[in-house]
């Protein structure tokens, strides 16, 4: 019998208050997940980017600020790429290469040119509404 998976993925992080009932939650079912943190507050909630870490969570790239990308704004939908990898890169120490693109919107050139795998969903909760 094959096994089957889960991956359970986090966006828009990390939030002061959810983020930590959220690890919380997760560590005493001795789950991993993936948490796609933004640069913006990742740079503000540093410990909880490391405490993700630390407990087994892979952490990737979701811009700096949340940014969409549109036709007029590849270079600095790139440079928010670029700046939030910097941001968690100098935390946790690894290179970040995962990225979910906020709204799904990608340009499959940056796999080559930021050397980055894009993540996206195959079940969306709804929860944003």
């Amino acid at each position: 019998m094959d096994k089957k998976y889960v991956a359970l993925t986090f966006d828009d992080g990390p939030h002061y208050a959810y983020t930590k009932i959220l690890l919380d939650g997760l560590k005493e079912r001795g789950v991993v997940a993936t948490f796609f943190v933004t640069g913006e507050h990742a740079a503000l909630h540093q410990d909880l980017v490391l405490r993700m870490h630390n407990e087994g969570h892979l952490v990737g790239n979701h811009t700096y600020s949340h940014m969409q990308l549109q036709n007029n704004n590849r270079e600095e939908f790139k440079e928010e790429l670029i700046a939030t990898s910097e941001v968690i890169e100098e935390l946790i120490q690894e290179e970040v290469i995962y990225v979910r693109p906020p709204y799904g919107t990608w340009d499959k050139s940056f796999e080559k040119e930021l050397n980055m795998i894009p993540v996206l969903w195959t079940v969306d909760p709804l929860d944003w509404c």
